[in-house]
This record gives structure tokens, sequence and C-alpha cells, in this order.
């Protein structure tokens, strides 16, 4: 599975937004299955490089959550530039084939089209594990605003169980601080409130990131003063897996694949 690089346009000094390349290229990605295909502006991958960047993340995705999925084109490109200005819908991360700066280099971006979802990921200088993350994290994104009611009320009672128990850290940095910050609120936890539900998503997307991450790649949680304990983890990766069961042949934890 190989593609032919080109550049995004006849002016390889001109950026393209990630929309607008997306448009130009679109004609020309290459299917990968029903739900994804991907368009590759680096140079052909190899076999094994295919394998890791789309077959292998695509594959171990719950079959419940690929048919949920909208039709997504991934993008894989050299940089991804953060765009001056005001940001407008669509318009503001660019396509570079050069390190743009520090400040305003960006590792992924994700824009909804009329023609369906795009993913662009920089992937020159990042590691396969941390494009794996922003892959899932990306799909644990629209999954958040795809799932029906069942699954949303389930989760957001075991987060309120946390809540009431105080149970201490979060799964990743974003949840964390929204956490910390509805601890602080005038309504707390006590009753619903713009707080409340916006930290329940957003510990949804990163729980379900770190879910699906874990079911493609052998993966170490990194432990830290901030980082939820390990039994409430498990109790949150059980809950998604009643929702979300892995394909045949994967499994949420090790003991599940020797049984």
């Amino acid at each position: 599975m190989k593609s032919t690089p080109k550049m995004a346009a006849s002016d390889p000094n001109k950026k393209l937004s990630v929309t607008e390349f997306a448009d130009r290229f679109r004609s020309e990605s290459i299917a990968i299955g029903p739900t994804f295909s991907y368009y590759c502006a680096i140079p052909p991958l190899t076999e094994m490089e295919s394998r890791e960047y789309l077959n292998e993340p695509i594959a171990a995705l719950p079959p419940t959550v690929a048919a949920a999925l909208p039709k997504i084109l991934v993008l894989l490109v050299p940089y991804l530039e953060k765009k001056n200005g005001k940001p407008a819908a669509g318009r503001t991360d660019l396509i570079s084939m050069e390190r743009p700066p520090e400040a305003k280099l960006v590792w992924a971006s994700a824009w909804d089209t009329k023609k369906g979802h795009v993913m662009a990921f920089g992937v020159r200088e990042q590691e396969m594990a941390d494009y794996h993350y922003h892959l899932f994290h990306g799909i644990a994104v629209l999954m958040s605003g795809i799932v029906g009611k069942e699954v949303i009320t389930g989760y957001s009672g075991l987060l309120r169980d946390e809540l009431n128990a105080e149970v201490h850290g979060e799964v990743d940095e974003t949840s964390w601080r929204l956490k910390q910050a509805l601890r602080r609120s005038k309504t707390g936890v006590r009753r619903e409130s713009k707080a409340l539900e916006a930290y329940a998503i957003q510990s949804f997307i990163d729980t379900l990131t770190l879910f699906l991450h874990g079911i493609c790649c052998d993966i170490d949680v990194e432990t830290g003063p901030r980082q939820l304990a390990s039994r409430h983890m498990r109790k949150r990766l059980e809950l998604l897996r009643t929702f979300f069961p892995p394909p045949k042949g994967y499994a949420v934890f090790p003991e599940d694949l020797k049984s």
C-alpha cells in the first residue's frame, strides 16, 4: 500500500489549510475499509509503516466504534502549522513541508467538512506512539458526540461515584484541570452544572483514548501525583469494555488474552 507524495501546490512556498489540502487531494486518497481513507504527503510508506500508521490501529478499533464513525480522511503530512490571526472554521491549521517555528508547531488537526471528517497528522519527527495517541484521541473526540445516552449515563454515574468518594487524579492533563476547576466551583459536584458536564465529557474522551490505545498497543501508563489510581482506572476501562468490546483476537487487559 503506497502513495506518491506531492507538494501542496505548484508553488512549494504556498501553504494550504488542512481543509484546502483535503479538498485538493481527496480524489487521490486510498481507501482502507468502509470508513477510513488516507493520503500520504511524505515519501511512500513501506509495508511496515503502512501497518503501523494505518492497518494496525484501524483493525484494533472495537466494531461498535468503527460502525459509529463517519467517513474519515487521514492526511499524513510532514508538519502542521498553526496559522496566525483570528481562527476561522476549517482554515486555522496549515500543511507545511518545512518545520515551522516551535510556537506554531502542532502534531494533529481535525476538521469536519461537507465531504466528511478530516484528520491531519504531522508525522515527521513524531514518535509512532505519539501518533497513535493523537489518532485515538481524535477518534475519542468524535465518539463523545456520537455515543448514545446509555453510554454517557453509565460513564457519568461512575464518575459521580468517584467525585463523591473524593477520588484523586485523572487520566490526562486536560481532564485533570477541569476536575480541579469543578472542585473549586460553587456548585461543586452536588448538582448538574456546565462545569460538571465539561469535565465528564473530557474525562470520557481521555479515558476512551487510553482504552483504544491500549487495545492496539502495549502501552505503559505514566505514574505521577495527578494520575488516577489503577483500581479506579480499571473500573472505567471495564465499563467501556461493556459498551465497546474489542475485536476478536484483541484484549483490554493482558489476562483476557490468556483466557
